[in-house]
């Protein structure tokens, strides 16, 4: 009888851990890599031929949004057909649990905004079978799943369940709030939680994700004291990791804060995030030495990285991330009759043209006068498609700010206009990725699915930065795509192959790897009809999750060997 469910033979074995890579074959028994050498056909049930193929470990991302999305797509795409294997929800602060009832279409009403969640598909196809966090938890135990997921608690909900929503918005906890909330984290630590999540941005410029009716999120204006509150059970507990975005106008200020956090914690904090900008390489630079140096003086805190070359792609219809600027946030708000109302206000255009002409740029795409309109609904306007706006513009003889507003009124918001890519400079990502901290990802999967594909990132990193530009080694890439965030985020055994460990595995083919189609393609796939932006996956010949194969050649095999990693455990 075969020793082995299945023997992967003759790929290039790449373990992970930065060894050598290595051509051999890989025997899965139970779910775990029993052996990695020399095997014959005979000593698996099942083999499958990697002759010229990668081996590798399934990759871990640690920044996802598919706490809705998981309740009706068990394979969390778009990252399940780019060989995720493992991943982290939760993330920012926001989620689901606790929850009370009467506050459910309320918190998903806050994700429709700040993360862009169609709020009829979470209408439609969350089950809502849970109301505190250990329940949550059980739900994502007993979901049907067919990758690995882990859970922050996200503390905006913990905030609203012992403090209410305005509270919690508006002051710092009472000391026997601070208490219960103390209390309610280690109660989720206890169920299996991986640690807590936070967003805080302030109510200024840097406040891009905002509530769904304009305000700052609840973590956007918790007191210091509070953070670090939640900070000291983890210390206590010795167990755990921590994800921050924090930004305001003080960025030394920002970096105390995440000092001070590990050093309350004891615990990894992860950075969020950084990014490359072409016109700024200075901002990126900045992040790497404080991050560097603060490693250099006992604190762990990991650079959380946003590689994908990428930008916007979006119609005025729902656009909700230049909710920085006071007044794009008022005419992006409500319903695209209300948005168009707004468009026509003159007050309110001379108001738009004046922000422009004063320079002050969106902090998440960059000048407006770089985008690309990339389609419109009526083809009287198609002369327009493929031109900047600043192009368009010059052919009206107009200003800028009126020609995108004329052209989303004339053509119903239905204008499509696409923000300039960024991470795109060979020598600033060689240069973000050299240093032994950095994650890369930042998916957001789950989040922003009518505007980017970010969970396409692990295909993008490999084909660019080792196949295409070879400024990173196929040792390096895989180090970074799965063993260093899995260290990085408690996952016991996961990221890398070595015997004993659970058998998640890509199997793919390095020359013929590629994210299609090239440019994101429209599908309507969620609950209550609703449609995303989504780019398929390419050359994997082969993904497993615990020994069990999900994709083959990017068809979905059905099976659903995922579960849910308490502790980082299972």
């Amino acid at each position: 009888m075969p020793e082995f469910d299945v023997v992967i033979r003759g790929g290039t074995v790449v373990d992970g851990a930065r060894n050598p890579r290595v051509v051999t074959d890989v025997g899965i028994k139970g779910g775990k890599i029993a052996k990695i050498g020399k095997l014959s056909p005979s000593d698996g049930q099942k083999t499958l031929d990697a002759n010229g193929l990668v081996v590798a470990p399934g990759f871990v991302d640690l920044h996802t949004h598919y706490d809705a999305q998981i309740n009706w797509d068990p394979y969390c795409t778009l990252s399940g057909w780019h060989g995720v294997t493992s991943l982290v929800l939760g993330n920012c602060g926001f989620g689901f649990a606790p929850c009370q009832p009467e506050l459910r279409d309320r918190a998903m009403l806050s994700m429709s905004r700040v993360e862009a969640i169609p709020f009829e598909s979470m209408k439609a196809g969350m089950k809502w079978d849970w109301v505190t966090f250990p329940d949550w938890l059980n739900f994502l135990e007993r979901t049907p799943k067919g990758l690995n997921v882990l859970s922050y608690v996200p503390l905006a909900p913990i905030m609203i369940w012992v403090m209410g929503l305005e509270a919690a918005k508006s002051r710092p906890a009472t000391a026997s709030e601070r208490q219960e909330m103390q209390r309610l984290l280690n109660e989720a630590m206890d169920a299996g939680a991986c640690g807590f999540s936070c967003q805080r941005l302030g109510n200024g410029f840097i406040s891009v994700q905002r509530d769904y009716d304009g305000t700052p999120m609840v973590t956007d204006t918790m007191s210091e004291e509070d953070l670090l509150a939640f900070a000291e059970v983890l210390g206590q507990r010795k167990e755990g990791f921590i994800q921050l975005t924090q930004a305001s106008a003080d960025f030394k200020d920002d970096m105390r804060l995440y000092e001070k956090l590990a050093s309350v914690s004891g615990r990894p904090v992860l950075f969020n995030a950084t990014a490359v900008r072409d016109d700024r390489p200075s901002l990126h630079r900045r992040t790497m030495r404080y991050i560097d140096d603060a490693n250099k003086r006992g604190h762990q805190i990991f650079n959380q990285t946003a590689t994908r070359r990428q930008g916007f792609i979006f119609s005025f219809e729902d656009w909700n991330l230049f909710d920085g600027s006071d007044l794009w946030r008022e005419v992006t708000m409500g319903t695209p009759a209300e948005r168009m109302q707004k468009f026509k206000n003159p007050a309110l255009r001379q108001a738009l043209v004046s922000e422009y002409d004063a320079g002050h740029t969106p902090v998440v795409t960059g000048s407006i006068k770089d985008f690309t309109i990339e389609s419109v609904s009526d083809p009287q306007f198609q002369k327009y498609v493929g031109k900047t706006v600043e192009q368009a513009a010059q052919m009206d003889n107009k200003h800028p700010m009126d020609l995108m507003l004329d052209l989303a009124i004339a053509d119903n918001l239905k204008t499509e206009f696409e923000t300039p890519a960024r991470n795109v400079n060979e020598e600033y990502a060689a240069e973000l990725m050299s240093s032994e901290y950095s994650i890369p990802g930042v998916s957001d999967g789950g989040a922003h699915t009518k505007f980017v594909t970010l969970g396409a990132y692990p295909t993008d990193m490999i084909t660019w930065m080792v196949r295409d530009a070879g400024f990173m080694s196929l040792e390096e890439a895989h180090y970074r795509l799965s063993a260093l965030p899995a260290r990085c985020a408690g996952f016991q055994d996961r990221g890398v192959l070595s015997e004993g460990a659970p058998a998640d595995v890509v199997v793919y083919d390095l020359n013929s790897l590629k994210m299609t189609p090239e440019k994101p393609l429209v599908i309507h796939d969620f609950p209550a009809g609703e449609w995303r932006r989504v780019q398929y996956a390419e050359g994997y010949r082969w993904i497993m999750v615990n020994g069990e194969v999900t994709f083959e050649d990017g068809q979905c095999t059905n099976a659903l060997p995922g579960r849910l990693l308490r502790h980082g455990r299972g």
